[in-house]
C-alpha cells in the first residue's frame, strides 16, 4: 500500500509539534494535546486551530505504530487531512511576515526641525492621523492629528499667538513619549497575525509602527492602522484561513 499520505503527515505533525514545544518551552515528553490546549494562549494559529490539532493528535496515534527498527504506517490519512494539516503547518511554522505582506504601504513622515506648520500641512494634504517624526534619518516619536489639536488649543487658550506657535515651534519640540503608549511597536520579523492580534487585544490602538527591533530611534519599515484592519482580515481570509 502507499502509505505516502501517511509520511506527509507525519512529516508535519512533528514539525508543528516542535515549534509548538519551543514556543512554550516544555520538556521534549510533553503530551501533544496538552501542549496544544497550552499554547492557545500564546499563539493566535494555535488558538483558531486548536480543535484540529488535538484530533490530528489523536490521528498521529492511529496511523503509526512503534515497532522494532522505527515506526510503521498502520493507516493512511486522506489527501484532505494532509493538505490542512500542511497548511496549519505553513501557518504556524512560516507565517506571513506584515514587512513582506505590506511591504509597499505608504505612511507620512516630518522632519523633527521642520516647524508644525508643515505637519499641518501634510495632515490637511494626507488625510493621515499619524506623522513619523524623523530626527537624522531614524524614527524620533510620532505626532498625532488629535494631539497637535490639543497644543493648538492649549496655545490659543491661553491667549497665544497660534500663528507664531505653528511657525516657530518645531516638530520636534512637541514629540511626547506617553503618546506612543497609544502606539505598538514590533519588530521585522512580526507576522501578519501579530498585527491582527495587536488590534483585537488593543481597540484603542492608534497604529502599529514596525522598525528594525520594535524601538524607537530606528528607521521606521512599516505602519499599520486601524484603518488597514479590513485588508489584514481580507489577507489571511484569502490566505485561505479560517474567519476570524
Amino acid at each position: 500500500m502507499d502509505y505516502d499520505n501517511a509520511a506527509r503527515f507525519l512529516k508535519s505533525y512533528n514539525r508543528i509539534e516542535s515549534q509548538l514545544k519551543a514556543l512554550y518551552n516544555q520538556r521534549p515528553t510533553q503530551n501533544f494535546t496538552d501542549l496544544v490546549k497550552r499554547c492557545t494562549d500564546r499563539n493566535i494559529t494555535v488558538r483558531r486551530y486548536e480543535n484540529e490539532l488535538v484530533d490530528y493528535g489523536k490521528l498521529r496515534n492511529a496511523i503509526v505504530h512503534r515497532a522494532v527498527g522505527g515506526e510503521l504506517f498502520i493507516a493512511n490519512p486522506c489527501d484532505e487531512v494532509v493538505r490542512n494539516i500542511e497548511y496549519i503547518e505553513r501557518q504556524l511554522c512560516n507565517p506571513p511576515k506584515v514587512t513582506d505582506v505590506f511591504k509597499n504601504k505608504k505612511f507620512s513622515v516630518v522632519f523633527a526641525d521642520k516647524p508644525l506648520l508643515e505637519a499641518v500641512k501634510i495632515f490637511a494634504g494626507t488625510e493621515k492621523k499619524t506623522l513619523v517624526v524623523y530626527d537624522h534619518g531614524t524614527m524620533k516619536g510620532v505626532l498625532n492629528a488629535y494631539y497637535l489639536f490639543g497644543k493648538i488649543a492649549e496655545c490659543a487658550e491661553g491667549g497665544g499667538d497660534v500663528t507664531a506657535f505653528l511657525t516657530q515651534t518645531d516638530c520636534g519640540e512637541i514629540v511626547d513619549e506617553k503618546l506612543l503608549e497609544k502606539y505598538q511597536m514590533l519588530d521585522r520579523n512580526a507576522t501578519v497575525f501579530d498585527v491582527f492580534e495587536a488590534f483585537e487585544d488593543r481597540k484603542d490602538l492608534y497604529a502599529v509602527i514596525v522598525t528594525e527591533n520594535g524601538v524607537v530611534g530606528e528607521k521606521v519599515i512599516a505602519m499599520l492602522t486601524p484603518s488597514d484592519f479590513p485588508a489584514i482580515n481580507r489577507y489571511l481570509e484569502n490566505f485561505n484561513a479560517k474567519t476570524f
